[in-house]
């Protein structure tokens, strides 16, 4: 397709001298123009080899599909350019802030255990502290399975996970994810700025106000190795608990799309031969999976579609929480996933119906076969009773000789 690229310019360029001769003439222009198109066409096909297009095709079709949520922020991500294209003396160097999922939730007894110097934070487990490769980092342990790292990217989130839970199977609790699932943005201190989510760029200024919050006090040692100011601690917590529903969110989205992909079949198996493709325990087992998963969207803690109780009486937190919800288009990712629920639904259903009819029809079968073989029985046994008792006397009669 590359040689056409450079054909189709050669319609568009500024007309010269023996060109503007021609201008009153369209069918001249467009005979000229397609002499030109072939000459440059076989000049071009004979330069360059068939294999740079097929290499070119093929490294297409490889390219992976991109993240969603990644998707949405890049339509954003210009509004962050002032911040990070005029630094000021009090702003801090930008730093990338991770979010890391690898098993569906994560038991908080054993976060607890294994993580002693770990302080709850409502529903996270908070390390103001934590060093990778000398580097000071803030990580936040939510037990929807995710992990928020703030300071560091995918080596530091990785070796974090295999340091703690690897060693100890206990901490987790449902399947572990066949594709961990991520998230990144990147933030910046500034305490002339007010804190917010600014395109793709968080900025950790002044303090929010908080009403009946009450943030856990650190010891001075504590507070002295922490990585990151403590008087927005709050609102870290507000953006990480946004990245870590995310990352739970997409987890939840790999599972439903490898179960679509599981089902893409039956409609056209059906076409082609009239029937569902699956026996009745296999339809039975898809409908379990699917319920599990509109469970784990809508029935659980982590209601995607809601904000958490939590941010009701802090409404500079749920502001925070929503200024990153709506950037990775939560709400609308769930949408998206309960109507494909829906869709996977009516399909079982009308698979269910159909092997209902089927089994209905079959048992139709059954008893009328059933029946004919029970009058053919009854007709073996009682057939020569029933014709004596039917025509045996009549016989009898007329073989009686007649009295003179």
């Amino acid at each position: 397709m590359l040689p056409f690229r450079r054909l189709a310019s050669t319609l568009w360029t500024k007309p010269g001298p023996a060109q503007l001769s021609t201008a009153a003439h369209p069918q001249r222009i467009q005979a000229l123009a397609y002499r030109n198109i072939l000459s440059r066409w076989n000049s071009t096909t004979a330069s360059e080899p068939i294999e740079e297009a097929s290499a070119t095709t093929v490294s297409r079709a490889s390219k992976p599909k991109p993240n969603k949520s990644a998707t949405a922020l890049k339509r954003t991500a210009s509004a962050s350019l002032p911040i990070r294209h005029n630094p000021t003396p009090t702003r801090g160097d930008i730093r990338p802030v991770f979010t890391f999922s690898t098993v569906e939730k994560y038991n908080p007894v054993a976060l607890s255990r294994l993580l002693p110097s770990a302080i709850e934070f409502e529903e996270a487990f908070w390390l103001p502290a934590w060093s990778y490769k000398g580097d000071p980092c803030e990580v936040w342990v939510f037990c929807n399975g995710s992990v928020v790292i703030w300071g560091a990217g995918e080596e530091a989130a990785k070796k974090f996970i295999s340091d703690v839970f690897e060693r100890d199977r206990s901490s987790t609790f449902g399947k572990i994810l066949a594709h961990a699932e991520s998230e990144e943005l990147e933030f910046v201190t500034d305490p002339n700025e007010a804190t917010r989510l600014q395109g793709d760029l968080i900025i950790l200024g002044q303090a929010p106000t908080l009403n009946d919050l009450e943030v856990p006090k650190l010891s001075a040692r504590k507070a002295e190795k922490a990585s990151l100011p403590l008087d927005t601690v709050a609102a870290r917590y507000s953006f990480s608990h946004a990245l870590a529903r995310s990352t739970s969110l997409a987890s939840l989205e790999t599972s439903l799309e490898n179960y679509l992909q599981s089902v893409s079949s039956l409609p056209a198996t059906l076409v082609a031969t009239g029937k569902p493709g699956l026996e009745r325990k296999e339809l039975i087992m898809k409908l379990g999976e699917l319920l599990k998963l509109r469970q784990s969207i809508n029935l659980t803690e982590e209601s995607f579609s809601d904000t958490p109780d939590f941010y009701w009486t802090e409404p500079a937190l749920e502001e925070y929480f929503n200024s990153v919800s709506n950037a990775l288009e939560i709400k609308l990712r769930t949408k998206s996933v309960n109507d494909k629920i829906t869709y996977a639904a009516e399909l079982q259903s009308t698979l269910r119906e159909l092997l209902t009819e089927s089994t209905a029809h079959r048992m139709e079968v059954i008893i009328i076969a059933l029946i004919a073989v029970e009058v053919v029985i009854a007709f073996i046994r009682d057939g020569p009773e029933l014709w004596d008792s039917m025509f045996g006397n009549k016989d009898k009669d007329t073989e009686k000789p007649k009295r003179h």
